[in-house]
């Protein structure tokens, strides 16, 4: 898996502990010669993992819809740059692009993302999973919620199909493998 998709947050404030894990990870990825595809932002975990990947080796792919280029949030790090109309344009060229997804924490928007992947693998568009880096628990309601999806009859496969969580780096960067 040399192409990871990551989905995460466009604010710088939140807690320093998702920027630490954020680096760490873009690290691990320019050192492993993996190349990034993210949402092509400036700002949050998004500019933070791809500054740290792309000054570590790794390619850097921005796939960045119209607003964000209207409101001047494109970051300067990318090496490709897809552009796209709207939002669902961007999920789309992100998964295709990608061998795998990794959730890091984020808002709505990656929650859109995270739901978009997995949708698309039930009705098998696709095989990929989303990884969830689940940060000091960040995603444990949203796994528990998922298994509640299940108990209740409203998942027509384990959902765990479509997912994995890493609690920490050792755990991510084995099913990155």
């Amino acid at each position: 898996m040399d192409k990871i998709a990551i989905f995460c947050s466009a604010s710088d404030n939140i807690d320093p502990v998702y920027f630490d894990k954020a680096r760490e990870l873009g690290t691990w990825m320019g050192q492993n010669g993996k190349t990034l595809i993210y949402g092509g932002a400036n700002i949050g975990l998004m500019e933070c993992v791809a500054r740290a990947a792309k000054e570590n080796g790794s390619m850097v792919m921005g796939v960045v819809p119209t607003k964000l280029e209207e409101r001047g949030r494109v970051s300067d790090l990318l090496d490709v740059t897809f552009r796209t109309d709207n939002l669902s344009d961007r999920k789309d060229v992100m998964l295709h692009e990608a061998d795998v997804v990794v959730a890091l924490p984020g808002g709505v928007g990656t929650l859109d993302e995270i739901f978009h992947v997995m949708a698309a693998a039930t009705l098998d568009y696709h095989h990929k999973k989303v990884i969830f880096y689940n940060i000091n628990g960040f995603w444990n309601g949203i796994v528990e919620f998922l298994k509640g999806l299940e108990t209740q009859h409203f998942a027509h496969h384990p959902l765990n199909s479509y997912y994995a969580v890493a609690d920490n780096r050792e755990e991510l960067t084995e099913l990155l493998k």
